[in-house]
C-alpha cells in the first residue's frame, strides 16, 4: 500500500486539479469539543492516581511498586485517549511510540499493542465526507479522473487516510486524503500536550515530552501542505528510481488536500516485522532502513523526518517501501561533513577534536567548559554502533542509553544541561535518534559501520 501524492493537474472531466474549501470543515466544532474533552480527562485521572500512590505509600507499599502502578495505569490512559483520536494526538502518539524501545519492559508491556496501532492505524472518516472533499478538490466529475475507488480506507493515519483506487490511465493508484479541519485540530492537541507534559513524564520519564509536541507544532504547516509533500515525494521517487532495494512510489497528482501517488503493494510494515518478525527478516529491514536513513541526503538533498514504522513498507519481493514525505529535513549537498569528522573522532579516542568540534558548531556555548572525559562518557554509548563492522541493537542496549541520559549524574543530565542543539542539527538528532530506537525495536543486526563510511560525508576521510 502507499500514501503518497502527486502533482500533474491533467486529467479529464477537471480542467486540472483545483484547491477548495468545499466540506473541509464541515463538522469540526463538535469534534473539535470531543477531542478537547478526551484530552483533558488525562489530568483528572493522573491526579487521581497520584493521590492514591501517596495514599498507598503511607500505608506502607514499596515505593518502586507504586511508581511502577502510577506509570502503567497512566500510560493506560493516555492511549485509550490518543488511541482514539486524530489529528496532532495521534501525530504525537506516533513519534513517541518510535521510542518505546528505551522504556523499562515492566512498563510497556502492558501497552506494546496501542504503540503498534498507533504507528499503524487510525479511525477512518465516513465514506460521505471523502466524496465531499473530492468533489471540493478535483470538481464535480471527479470520477472521470479517479475511474474506480476503494471506500474502505486501506490504511488511516495522524492527519489523512489513504485509499486504493484506479486513474484514469489505468495506474493503480494510492489516494491520500486530509482529514476536514486537520490543521486547527493538530496546533490545538499539541498545545495541550505540551501542557501536560508533568503527566506524561510520569508514565515516559525518559522521554522530554515537551520539546517534542512543540517540534511538532512547529512542522505542522509543511505537513499539511500536500504541494510541498509532493514535491519532496517525486525528488525522492527520481533519486531512488533505480535503487535494487528500496522503492518510493511516484508521485501522480495533488491538490490542496489530496495526494495521489502510484499503488505500491506490500505485506505490511516495519511494526510488523517488530512484532514477529524472524531474525532474518529483522536484520535485512533494519539494515535497508538504516541505508535508506543515511542515503536520502546524499541522493536527494532531504532527511526522511518522519521514522516511525508505519512510514516503511515490506514488499514481497524482499524491497523496502517507504512513504509519508510531509516531514523531511532539507539537507542540500547531503549531510554537513563535521558531523561524520566528529563521529570518526569519537570512534578513534580523539576527544579533544570532538570537543573543539562542538564548541566550533555551537553545542557547546561561549564559556561552557566540560571535560573531555565526561564528554567520552556521556557520547560513547552513541558511538558504540560506529565502532563494529556488525553491531545488533536490542531493547536493553537502547534502555541504558537513554538512562545514560537521563540520569543526574555527571555523564547525564549534568553533561546534557551543557549542550545546545542548534536548530539546524534538531532534525537531523531526531531522526538519527529515532532511527536507532526502531532499530533496537528490530533487534537488527547490521553493518552499521559500513553505512556510515558510504553515506555519512566525512566519516570515512
Amino acid at each position: 500500500m502507499s500514501d503518497g501524492g502527486t502533482t500533474s493537474d491533467d486529467g479529464p472531466g477537471t480542467g486540472g486539479a483545483r484547491s477548495r474549501n468545499s466540506g473541509r470543515d464541515s463538522g469540526v466544532p463538535q469534534r473539535s469539543i470531543s477531542r478537547a474533552a478526551k484530552l483533558a480527562s488525562l489530568p483528572i485521572g493522573f491526579a487521581g492516581r497520584t493521590t492514591l500512590g501517596m495514599g498507598r505509600r503511607l500505608v506502607g507499599a514499596p515505593a518502586n511498586a507504586v511508581l511502577t502502578e502510577v506509570q502503567i495505569r497512566t500510560a493506560e490512559q493516555i492511549f485509550a485517549v490518543l488511541g482514539e483520536l486524530k489529528g496532532g494526538a495521534m501525530k504525537f502518539g506516533q513519534a513517541m511510540s518510535v521510542y518505546e524501545a528505551a522504556m523499562p519492559p515492566e512498563l510497556v508491556e502492558p501497552y506494546r499493542h496501542a504503540f503498534t496501532r498507533l504507528q499503524d492505524d487510525a479511525p477512518p472518516m465516513p465514506t460521505s465526507t471523502v466524496h465531499r472533499i473530492f468533489a471540493g478538490e478535483l470538481g464535480p466529475k471527479w470520477r472521470e479522473q479517479l475511474i474506480e475507488l476503494d471506500e474502505s480506507p486501506a490504511a488511516a493515519a495522524s492527519i489523512g487516510q489513504v485509499h486504493r483506487g484506479r486513474w484514469y490511465d489505468g495506474r493503480e493508484v494510492a489516494v491520500k486524503v486530509q482529514y476536514p479541519g486537520a490543521a486547527g485540530a493538530m496546533r490545538s492537541d499539541l498545545r495541550q500536550i505540551g501542557r501536560l507534559s508533568r503527566m506524561f513524564a510520569v508514565a515516559f520519564p525518559s522521554i522530554d515530552v515537551k520539546p517534542l509536541a512543540d517540534e511538532l507544532a512547529e512542522r505542522v504547516r509543511e505537513e499539511l501542505d500536500y504541494g510541498l509533500e509532493a514535491q519532496a515525494q517525486r525528488e525522492f521517487s527520481a533519486a531512488f528510481a533505480d535503487d535494487p532495494q528500496i522503492i518510493v512510489p511516484e508521485v501522480v497528482t495533488h491538490t490542496e488536500t489530496i495526494l495521489i501517488t502510484t499503488w505500491m503493494e506490500s505485506k505490511g510494515s516495519l511494526a510488523q516485522v517488530i512484532t514477529d518478525g524472524l531474525p532474518s527478516e529483522r536484520d535485512h529491514y533494519g539494515e535497508l532502513f538504516a541505508r535508506f536513513l543515511f542515503a536520502g541526503p546524499s541522493r536527494a538533498g532531504m532527511l526522511h523526518a518522519d521514522p516511525h514504522p508505519g512510514n516503511y513498507r515490506i514488499i514481497g519481493d524482499g524491497r523496502l517501501g517507504v512513504v509519508d514525505f510531509g516531514a523531511v529535513a532539507r539537507v542540500p549537498g547531503g549531510l554537513p561533513p563535521v558531523i561524520g569528522r566528529l563521529l570518526r573522532a569519537a570512534v578513534d579516542d580523539d576527544y579533544a577534536t570532538v570537543v573543539d568540534g562542538l564548541r566550533s558548531e555551537g553545542f557547546l556555548k561561549p564559556g561552557v567548559r566540560i571535560d573531555e572525559e565526561i564528554i567520552r562518557s556521556y557520547l560513547e554509548p552513541f558511538v558504540e554502533p560506529a565502532r563494529h563492522d556488525l553491531f545488533t541493537f536490542d531493547r536493553d542496549w537502547m534502555r541504558e542509553q537513554a538512562q545514560r541520559v537521563s540520569r543526574p549524574a555527571r555523564e547525564g543530565l549534568g553533561t546534557a544541561m551543557k549542550i545546545n542543539l542548534p536548530p539546524s542539527y534538531l532534525l537531523i538528532h531526531r531522526v538519527w535518534s529515532g532511527g536507532l530506537a526502531i532499530l533496537s525495536q528490530l533487534g537488527a543486526t547490521a553493518p552499521f559501520r559500513g553505512i556510515l563510511e558510504e553515506s555519512l560525508p566525512g566519516f570515512a576521510d
